[in-house]
């Protein structure tokens, strides 16, 4: 078990270089969902009726 927990590649150097555009594409399709409706018209799309 200790030796899985070793294992994970979190002491590996190159670890930001993997986390650092996880977070940004994460927060970017985030960002996309709750702004949807407006991006969507910039596009000329149709807008969702509520």
């Amino acid at each position: 078990m200790v030796e899985t927990l070793l294992h994970t590649g979190i002491e590996h150097p190159n670890v930001w270089w993997v986390v650092v555009p996880s977070m940004l594409s994460f927060l970017l399709g985030l960002v996309a969902f709750v702004f949807s409706d407006r991006i969507r018209t910039w596009f000329g799309g149709e807008t969702v009726a509520e």
